[in-house]
């Protein structure tokens, strides 16, 4: 199982265009065979940074998360485009 959070900063007269974008990419995202939980969250107190969790089966499944035209149209041309700042954590479970 692949686990990881993306964590982004963006502008305030950004939020409602950031909110369609993830809304879209969130349900393409979560109708791939390997995604096994994809969920965006606002962080509390600070509406302007966007915290994604992401699972996925396998690297397989994680690569063709990347590779699908979805996340090129939602991600890479648009969340990516109005960022300020970027970080992933990756996550190990504790079993």
């Amino acid at each position: 199982m692949i686990s990881f959070t993306v964590r982004m900063k963006f502008r305030e007269e950004d939020r409602q265009q950031i909110d369609e974008i993830l809304r879209s990419l969130t349900q393409a995202s979560r109708n791939e065979p390997g995604c096994v939980t994809y969920i965006p969250h606002r962080v509390d107190g600070d509406p302007d940074i966007v915290v994604i969790y992401e699972q996925y089966q396998d690297d397989d499944a994680l690569d063709a998360h990347r590779a699908s035209s979805h996340f090129q149209q939602y991600a890479i041309s648009g969340l990516y485009q109005k960022m300020l700042e970027r970080s992933v954590e990756n996550l190990a479970a504790i079993l």
